[in-house]
């Protein structure tokens, strides 16, 4: 165990953490009170709830948890399952940022809320307002073959530098981190603020790469590389040099044009980063380094899982493989290869056929918790793309989790399929949606239920954004849907070759929008289309760039 209580692998709090979260809880407490009883208004009260995740949707107050870089023990996840038992409707949303949203939150139950979740070491603080967010990473991270450096250490770090940093708790806009411990980015790095990919020098030393100016909304970018190789001492002062840029230039009279995307852009690639080299150059960086000693503590404070199999875990599984065809096929979609021969990462798809793309009941969730400590050392993942993963499962015992994740409705084989779509709350909750984002992505889904089918489409994904804010990442997905408003009616604009991995590419405009019912037909045209034109087992992806807009806009609209 690490910390209070927590396994091995959940990063641990202190005394002085839960002292610090105590008092937080009374803060906001009493604010909660004055709020109740009239001695403050909506707008002074407003700066005050969002400081503490607290939103003010079309229905209800919608509380935003934080889980940073999207790790959770399985006491917290019990946590949040009772919250949603006790104050939400039964069941709550994960989202792309790798947090846990509760929609249906009454005020007078806020600060309660939180003293609950402090319990298991839990919070709300900066996962709203013009701050730094909270720090994304990968869902395999301390697991996965391929990773260079356990980046859930190195976010750890970001977190408790930028938690209520003094210069940077009011930022000109909101601002996101991303890393990846692994050079294939798992994360959408360079579609974040801040984007960082480990990597080692010729020397073998620890590294990374950093891109900056990256984002969706409005005006989607790419980030631009900034070092291709950083030391890992001058991780937190090159962040700060970056920030204090930003901080000092970035826009504060137009929302609009606020972002670090946006300067980037208006001073160009080339003087943005001098800028930044300047100001790196000139810091005192004795004060920001970054120590061994202190990547040693935080390392320490996750700890490492004993992973024991048995020698012939991997012949089991193969075994296992041999002999039922739907368990293979779920394996070959829904896990991801471990660094320990007997073991294997896990992806839990919260997309069930005709459901709502990252939600998760009361009775999951705890059933989940149960699962982690019997096949994953106590310990799940959030990942930015709306689905939970264990990080440590012995091969052998793959397939009965696979057997009780299908009792629950946690077995569809579709990760990486279009079955997978990613999808934000949409006009069903958010103030700010033009359009419902959950029923096309249900209608959607049962139009692709088939599994026989994903597996003939291959990898594929779709994306939906209720509005122009792009919660739903629809600028990164091969297919993505945005929601838009026409005269009072919800329309749906398609965009093609978007993806976030490491060929990262910005999804282009098919043409004009379309109404929900005409949108799925697209999609379904879409689909055709490709199946039709691909080469071999070319991926959607693929074919697009090969061919580029004009069969598929031909398809969509010649018969309209």
């Amino acid at each position: 165990m690490s910390g209070h209580g927590l396994p091995v692998g959940t990063y641990g709090y202190d005394a002085t953490d839960r002292a610090f979260l105590a008092d937080r809880v009374d803060e906001f407490r009493d604010q909660v009170q004055r709020r109740l009883d009239g001695a403050l208004s909506e707008d002074e009260f407003k700066p005050l709830r969002l400081m503490n995740g607290l939103y003010l949707q079309l229905h209800a107050y919608m509380l935003r948890v934080a889980i940073p870089y999207g790790t959770l023990s399985a006491i917290q996840l019990r946590g949040l399952a009772a919250v949603a038992r006790r104050h939400d409707r039964g069941y709550a949303h994960f989202t792309t940022r790798q947090n846990i949203q509760f929609n249906w939150i009454r005020l007078e139950d806020a600060a309660d809320i939180l003293a609950e979740l402090a319990v298991v070491d839990m919070h709300a603080i900066q996962t709203s307002g013009n701050c730094i967010r909270n720090v994304t990473s990968d869902e395999f991270a301390g697991a996965a073959a391929d990773e260079l450096v356990d980046p859930r250490v190195y976010a750890e770090i970001l977190r408790q530098w930028s938690t209520l940093h003094p210069e940077f708790s009011f930022l000109p806009r909101k601002f996101k981190f991303a890393i990846s411990g692994s050079p294939q980015d798992r994360v959408a790095a360079r579609f974040h603020d801040i984007g960082i990919v480990a990597r080692r020098d010729d020397a073998g030393r620890i590294g990374f790469g950093v891109h900056a100016g990256g984002g969706l909304g409005r005006t989607p970018a790419i980030g631009i590389p900034m070092r291709e190789w950083l030391p890992e001492e001058e991780l937190l002062a090159y962040m700060e040099a970056i920030l204090r840029v930003y901080n000092a230039h970035g826009r504060r009279d137009n929302a609009y044009k606020s972002r670090i995307k946006i300067l980037v852009q208006a001073l160009g690639a080339e003087a943005f980063t001098r800028a930044v080299e300047d100001e790196f150059a000139a810091m005192p960086r004795h004060r920001f380094r970054l120590e061994p000693k202190t990547v040693a503590a935080i390392a320490a404070r996750f700890g490492t899982p004993a992973l024991e199999a048995p020698a012939d875990a991997a012949a089991v599984l193969a075994a296992d493989r041999a002999a039922d065809p739907a368990f293979d096929h779920w394996v070959s979609t829904n896990t991801h290869p471990h660094r320990d021969p007997g073991h294997i990462c896990v992806v839990l798809s919260l997309k069930p056929t005709g459901g709502i793309p990252g939600d998760a009941s009361a009775a999951q969730m705890d059933a989940v918790a149960d699962l982690a400590e019997r096949y994953s050392h106590a310990e799940i993942r959030v990942s930015h793309l709306q689905n939970l993963a264990f990080g440590h499962v012995r091969r052998d015992r793959l397939r009965s989790l696979w057997q009780e994740l299908a009792a629950l409705g946690l077995a569809s084989a579709n990760a990486g399929l279009i079955g997978d779509i990613v999808c934000c709350p949409g006009l069903d909750y958010c103030t700010l949606a033009n359009a419902r984002s959950i029923p096309i992505a249900q209608r959607i889904s049962d139009r692709f239920a088939d599994a026989e089918l994903q597996r003939r489409i291959g990898p594929l994904r779709i994306n939906i954004s209720g509005c122009i804010n792009a919660c739903g990442h629809h600028h990164a997905a091969g297919i993505g849907i945005l929601g838009v408003d026409k005269k009072g009616e919800e329309f749906f604009q398609l965009t093609l070759g978007g993806t976030a991995e490491s060929d990262v590419a910005i999804g282009q405009i098919l043409g004009p929008s379309l109404p929900e019912a005409e949108a799925v037909v697209a999609i379904e045209r879409l689909v055709e289309t490709y199946l039709s034109l691909r080469t071999g087992e070319e991926r959607f992806l693929d074919t697009y760039r090969r061919l580029g807009n004009r069969p598929f806009k031909e398809a969509v609209y010649a018969a309209a």
